[in-house]
């Protein structure tokens, strides 16, 4: 046993559980200890973790010492690797509840013993998509749907696992956050393993990142947002609705996304380093690269540690194979490789038959890196919203944009700016697009140990400095972009002086911008540093009535959303009919009446009514609101005005 008392955030030191394992312990646990169950986890939160051999002990009380014994994985993906000494076990509440309290191990990096079939590690050795994307998995044999394209009827296994998980997952959603404990957080993983067995990846990871997003809400996690339980719970009820009702559609069913293809002889070219943290414990760097043909790929060192790790990374060396790669040199330089492979999304392998040679390094402004910055940004922005699917969480955001820029002012930690018109004479400084919109550009990440915050205040402090920007849109947002890479604009004055040895780009996670790498001050095009205004078209918009009643639906529950419309009677839907949004009036007056209705049994006693039409209310406001949002965040690009409400939203279901 340590001597040392742990905070809540020790349960991370417990080993990952399997999600069926977790389901098993629950269900086996007598119901009469089922209301015992939450608070035994969270006094779990002051209980010291021991070492034994093999593994690790928990003290429950006297005479229950629960002792937890990983497999070769490290998870815990048995019931015989969980033990406990009391006279009860295994269905004992001490050993239910430590398993409870242990992460959700992925069972694409921890595959169950009874599987026949895994997902090969990534080239990061996580296992699981560093990225947004969150979809790991396997498709059994004979549930290959996913992969072919075609349009394929969900089998009579595949619909079943679907309605226990639109099941499992409304009744979350009618009980919300606070009620929605151990027990229906088991019913969700339960639902989970079936969805696995039954080939649907797509809906098993968003039920295993909805119980995520609901312990990490409930724990009141640093980092956690509202909006991302929110967006991920509609995916998993979207999913598996459709599902369940048979639609052919594939990409419900979900794909292998990170499997390795061979890709022969390849030359990339180093864009920019990316420092990683991630809210599941990986942390690192992504180094971007774009390869001769114009794709877009990556090479990442990503695994389990914290922000430290990923502030080390910035000069990291990583095996390629038989090359050690340095991502300081690899972000701006390039290497001609042999016998790699690339996943779908992009990723490089770091198989043992990679050959390396290193290329000349060259800037931006040559080569394939050059066709970043080809095209208007609006026209970039627009096809990446056109190409990305509204209902899929990880739609947009994650394929690099790059533009020119000049800076405005400053909004907070935000810098604000505009495109510049393509340059007409060399050596002079492009003006901005006339009427071009305002566009934000936001930390990619916040972190203190990371330099993002403090290098767009010192460009916020220089307006009218042109600067060349490589980063994500943010698809949730208006005219919104999250830088990863400045640069200097060729032939601008007044634009970024940077070192030689950068060659001519700054990672904004890593480099620090200094004073001495900006124009001087006694410029004559320069101007005294301003606050700068910005009006946001999804912000400014009536739409927040929406997203706080579905936001509302999901932390406090039916009866949350029925007091709230009861309050506000007329004044939830009038304001947004008067501004045009009469779809989006609709289907908020359908959620709070469908929240506020109650039936009555034999003997007239009011009884509640069952989760079914509440949550198809509610995904139908959820998806609605979505879709409206895209549609103004899509006009914010390419109209520095407000659009007209009733001229952009999308009649969605009604």
């Amino acid at each position: 046993m340590t001597d040392r008392t742990p905070t809540a955030a020790d349960t991370d030191r417990l080993p990952p559980v399997l999600p069926g394992v977790t389901a098993a312990a629950v269900a086996a646990l007598p119901p009469r200890l089922h209301k015992r169950l939450d608070a035994t986890v969270e006094r779990l939160a002051g209980t010291p973790v021991g070492r034994v051999d093999g593994g690790v002990s928990i003290d429950c009380g006297p005479e229950a010492l629960v002792t937890l014994t990983p497999g070769p994985t490290g998870a815990v993906t048995d019931p015989h690797q969980a033990r406990c000494s009391c006279l009860l076990a295994p269905r004992c509440l001490h050993r239910t509840a430590v398993l409870v309290a242990c992460p959700i191990a992925d069972p694409a990096t921890h595959p169950d013993p009874a599987s026949t079939t895994a997902v090969p590690p990534t080239s990061d050795g996580t296992g699981a998509a560093t990225g947004r994307t969150g979809r790991t998995g396997r498709t059994p044999a004979g549930a290959a749907a996913g992969r072919t394209g075609q349009n394929t009827a969900p089998t009579k296994a595949q619909r079943a696992a679907a309605s226990a998980l639109w099941r499992a997952a409304a009744a979350v959603l009618a009980a919300g956050v606070p009620a929605a404990g151990a027990v229906p957080q088991a019913e969700l993983l339960r639902a989970a393993h079936s969805a696995r067995l039954a080939g649907l990846p797509r809906a098993e990871s968003a039920a295993l990142r909805t119980v995520r997003g609901l312990r990490a809400h409930r724990e009141r996690q640093t980092g956690h947002r509202l909006a991302e339980l929110v967006e991920v719970l509609h995916d998993l009820l979207y999913v598996a609705g459709r599902l369940a009702a048979g639609d052919p559609d594939p990409a419900l069913v979900g794909t292998l996304r990170r499997t390795y293809q061979p890709d022969g002889a390849l030359e990339v070219y180093g864009v920019c380093r990316e420092p990683v943290i991630s809210a599941t414990g990986y942390a690192g760097v992504v180094t971007h690269l774009i390869a001769a043909d114009g794709r877009q790929l990556s090479f990442g060192d990503v695994k389990p540690g914290g922000p430290d790790r990923a502030r080390d990374c910035a000069r990291a060396v990583t095996e390629m194979g038989a090359v050690a790669v340095n991502h300081a040199v690899l972000a701006r330089g390039g290497l001609r490789i042999t016998g790699t492979t690339v996943s779908p999304d992009g990723r490089l392998g770091a198989g043992k038959g990679v050959r390396a040679t290193p290329l000349t390094t060259t800037d931006w402004s040559t080569g394939p890196r050059a066709e970043l910055f080809a095209r208007p940004l609006a026209e970039v922005v627009t096809a990446q919203l056109a190409a990305d699917d509204p209902e899929d969480p990880a739609r947009a955001g994650t394929a690099l944009v790059g533009c020119d820029l000049m800076v405005i002012g400053a909004a907070g930690d935000q810098v604000l700016a505009r495109e510049l018109a393509p340059a007409a004479d060399a050596g002079a400084d492009p003006p901005p697009v006339p009427d071009g919109p305002m566009i934000r550009l936001v930390p990619a990440n916040s972190h203190p140990a990371l330099a993002h915050v403090a290098n767009l205040r010192r460009l916020a402090s220089w307006p009218g400095l042109r600067i060349r920007v490589v980063g994500r849109l943010d698809p949730d947002r208006a005219s919104t972009l999250h830088p990863l890479a400045v640069g200097a604009v060729p032939g601008a004055a007044e634009t970024l002086r940077l070192p030689a040895d950068w060659h001519g780009r700054a990672d904004l996670g890593y480099d620090q911008i200094q004073g001495s790498h900006l124009p001087p001050r006694d410029s004559a095009t320069m101007t005294e540093p301003v606050l700068a205004v910005s009006a946001d078209a999804v912000a400014e918009s009536p739409l927040w009535r929406v997203r706080r009643l579905v936001e509302l639906a999901v932390s406090g529950g039916r009866r949350a959303v029925g007091e709230a419309a009861r309050g506000e009677g007329a004044g939830l839907a009038g304001p947004l009919r008067r501004a045009g949004f009469t779809t989006a009036a609709a289907v908020t007056a359908a959620l709070a009446d469908e929240a506020d209705r109650r039936g009555r049994d034999a003997f007239g006693r009011l009884t509640d009514p069952g989760p079914d039409r509440y949550a198809w209310a509610w995904l139908a406001a959820t998806a609605h609101l979505a879709a409206t949002e895209r549609e103004l965040i899509r006009s914010s690009w390419t109209a520095p005005d407000l659009p007209e409400p009733a001229a952009t939203e999308l009649r969605v279901g009604g």
